[in-house]
């Protein structure tokens, strides 16, 4: 007899609350994931659940850090069979964010196109798991071709204070972080160059995603392997 028939509370634990978070986000979005909607999966009422969350906010940000690992994971074993060459695993990486965010829509939407909770936010990605793999793969590429960055007087002077704040918040955390990235690389110039490579990798996977690419593509992944050719040529690096 379970503990409903016996008209006891089922008792129920943090992993318990992540698993049904996680499958309502995955079936259905992040707007599914509601206390309310958890306790009635878990057959419990919703106040059970503030013994291990104060908010749905708190239990939002965990369930998007799990994603965030799952993320980094995957980024990992793209990784492992290749070799120590900076441009492969650059361009694997981002390969393989693609086809993270196709396989995972509900999860990329909730990582990358909620907004950020406060300020801030989007730089303290770089310091989380998949964030590391990036700047890791960056670093990589940094110290081991010439790239081909703007030169100052190229980059928009209404752009410049908010580069060099950029530039300033990424320093001091790598330099937290202990990471292996060349820093002294990182002028205004290269923090310019890695905004624009990630406008355009996070633009064209968001499009793909959310299916919004503006012409049909037969084989969107042609397309997405242009993008790329295109970056490493300007750039100044081969794969």
């Amino acid at each position: 007899m379970t503990d409903r028939a016996r008209g006891r509370t089922p008792v129920v634990t943090d992993p318990d609350i992540r698993r049904v978070a996680r499958a309502l986000l995955t079936e259905r979005g992040p707007e599914a994931v509601t206390l309310r909607a958890i306790a009635r999966e878990l057959g419990v009422t919703a106040p059970a659940l503030y013994r291990h969350y104060a908010s749905r906010d708190e239990l939002i940000e965990r369930i998007r850090a799990e994603f965030c690992a799952d993320l980094a994971d995957h980024l990992s074993a793209e990784l492992a069979p290749l070799p120590d060459d900076g441009a492969a695993q650059f361009l694997a990486i981002c390969r393989g964010f693609r086809r993270w965010a196709l396989a995972n829509p509900k999860a990329f939407t909730l990582v990358f196109a909620s907004p950020a909770p406060g300020s801030g936010a989007a730089l303290r990605r770089f310091d989380e798991p998949f964030g590391r793999i990036f700047l890791a793969a960056a670093g990589r590429l940094l110290a081991t071709f010439e790239i081909a960055t703007p030169p100052g007087e190229a980059i928009p002077a209404a752009l410049r204070e908010d580069l060099i704040g950029f530039q300033t918040e990424l320093l001091a955390m790598l330099s937290e972080s202990g990471q292996k990235f060349p820093a002294e690389k990182l002028d205004l110039g290269v923090t310019y160059l890695m905004v624009q490579i990630w406008a355009r990798l996070f633009g064209h996977v968001t499009l793909e995603v959310f299916g919004n690419y503006p012409i049909p593509l037969t084989d969107p992944e042609v397309m997405f392997d242009a993008m790329l050719a295109d970056l490493a040529r300007t750039t100044g690096f081969a794969g």
